[in-house]
């Protein structure tokens, strides 16, 4: 794998996952602790914690693109799970 192939799947996995992690630790939004800043919709979270929530990520993804690379190196496929039929071959069963 290049190198510029692993920087933009780790910034892809990266982003995905921060989705993923965003909505977690919200405790209040501003509607609810009575202080809406103006220009922001009463919806948003009152204390973002953004560095946390960077820093998650970021680790979260280093784990996932280690294992991602660890499998790719190792020649892992779907075949190497027991009991997995793939789809291509379930249909010929019947």
């Amino acid at each position: 794998m290049s190198v510029t192939l692993s920087i933009a799947l780790f910034f892809m996995m990266w982003w995905i996952v921060l989705f993923g992690i965003l909505p977690f630790g919200i405790k209040r939004s501003q509607e609810e602790a009575g202080d809406v800043i103006p220009g922001t919709a009463e919806s948003a979270p009152d204390q973002p914690l953004l560095w946390r929530v960077i820093i998650l990520t970021t680790v979260v993804t280093c784990i996932l693109f280690g294992a991602y690379s660890w499998m790719r190196a190792s020649d892992f496929s779907l075949d190497d799970i027991p009991f997995f039929v793939p789809p291509s071959l379930s249909s010929e069963k019947h």
